[in-house]
């Protein structure tokens, strides 16, 4: 107890909610005035809803990024809000401009563009290190980053011109911690970080960046099982950006709506909706695109229409799109894209070219820290339980069994 009171006098860290509570009550005050960071009050500042302000979102994220780092269990282990993700949408639609900066005359550092270089340098870093490695092998390190660096520039002094790419600049990096949290299986949190970075992205400026955040939501609907909304928020983004979208986004939002109609069943809208964005991307032009949004290429096309063609019960046109999904730089993609593959020639009847390829994704996944790669992995695996024993499954899982990423899927699998 006196190295924890020696560590928040020196500065070095504050008390958690319990902690400071004690200590607000011996010492008769509220945790406010005694300048602590009570995120947990009343659960507001964890809410999932959306800024209504500037002010509020800059507020409301540095509040998140602190109550993550202290590993807020009720944070951790939350679930996504349906009516959250309705709200976030409507009110970006509704909002098109941005609004009038915050004024930033205080006591804080002055910043100008490099400094927002140096964030935008950073978390393209640390998105190296997310697509390599997965989301949960540097995700707590990125939101150290965040809230010890970046929410000090928050703070600063800055021009209206700085202060908008400041915003930007933070809303792309605060989409990363959400897809970190998503791959790492923490879904309310996620969200979270989605809504927030969706408003710091319309204060910023950056409508383009906003639709694609869109979309980065929609995905993990999808993922989860909430399939209307998936579509929902996909068309949402298309609309949303429709005066200034580039060819790549409007691909990745038709395919992301696909995705969620593949799971719906509806196999015809589906497939309209991968045909227009096929056609969306062969009309782009890599010198007008944003630079964050060219990793989707046509092997990333490709590995949306593979998922949706097994979703369907395509299982050889999933095989012939996942074939053609494999980038050899984006090793997590590429990880999903194998899996799918696997599975694909599975449902096709291939069992043997299916526990081979499995064996493939295996290996590639070695590295990765990713629970959204063990969910598919599980998934694989009750495909393999429906075929019933055989040989070829047998040798399967004895080779499957020395891989750390299997046996994750497996122990998934008995709870």
């Amino acid at each position: 107890m006196k190295r924890r009171i020696a560590s928040w006098e020196n500065g070095h860290s504050t008390p958690d909610e319990f902690y400071g509570g004690l200590l607000a009550t011996a010492l008769g005050r509220s945790p406010a005035e005694l300048g602590l960071a009570m995120e947990s009050d009343g659960q507001q500042p964890l809410s999932p809803g959306y800024p209504a302000s500037p002010e509020a979102a800059v507020t409301t994220v540095e509040q998140l990024w602190r109550a993550d780092l202290r590993d807020y269990e009720s944070l951790m282990d939350s679930e996504p809000s349906e009516p959250a993700w309705d709200e976030a949408s409507v009110r970006w639609l509704v909002a098109p401009e941005p609004a009038p900066m915050p004024s930033q005359g205080g006591a804080g550092p002055r910043v100008g563009l490099a400094d927002v270089a140096t964030v935008k340098t950073t978390s393209d870093m640390f998105a190296q290190l997310d697509d390599r490695f997965g989301g949960e092998h540097a995700r707590h390190a990125l939101i150290q980053y965040l809230s010890r660096h970046v929410a000090t520039l928050l703070a600063g002094q800055y021009t209206e011109s700085v202060g908008r790419a400041l915003l930007a600049t933070v809303a792309e990096s605060t989409l990363l911690a959400a897809w970190m949290s998503y791959d790492s299986g923490h879904h309310g949190l996620a969200q979270r970080y989605f809504i927030q970075a969706l408003r710091l992205a319309q204060d910023g400026g950056d409508r383009r960046l906003a639709g694609s955040i869109l979309s980065a939501m929609s995905h993990q609907a999808t993922f989860l099982g909430r399939f209307d909304h998936a579509a929902t928020l996909a068309r949402a983004a298309r609309m949303g950006i429709s005066g200034v979208a580039t060819p790549t986004l409007n691909a990745q939002f038709h395919a992301m709506e696909a995705r969620a109609l593949a799971r719906t069943g509806d196999n015809r809208a589906c497939e309209l909706a991968l045909s227009e964005a096929t056609r969306a991307l062969d009309g782009r032009n890599s010198g007008d695109e944003p630079e964050w949004i060219t990793y989707f290429d046509d092997a990333e096309c490709a590995a949306e229409a593979a998922h949706c063609f097994r979703d369907v019960d395509h299982a050889r046109r999933a095989v012939e799109h996942a074939e053609n999904a494999m980038s050899g730089t984006h090793v997590r993609s590429d990880f999903f894209a194998t899996v799918v593959l696997a599975d694909a020639h599975v449902r096709a009847g291939d069992l043997e070219e299916g526990c081979r390829v499995a064996l493939d994704a295996l290996d590639l996944g070695a590295q990765l820290k990713s629970a959204r790669c063990v969910s598919y992995l599980a998934e694989f695996r009750q495909r393999l339980v429906a075929v019933g024993q055989s040989s070829v499954l047998d040798d399967f899982q004895e080779q499957a069994g020395e891989h750390r990423m299997w046996l994750a899927a497996e122990h998934r699998a008995e709870r």
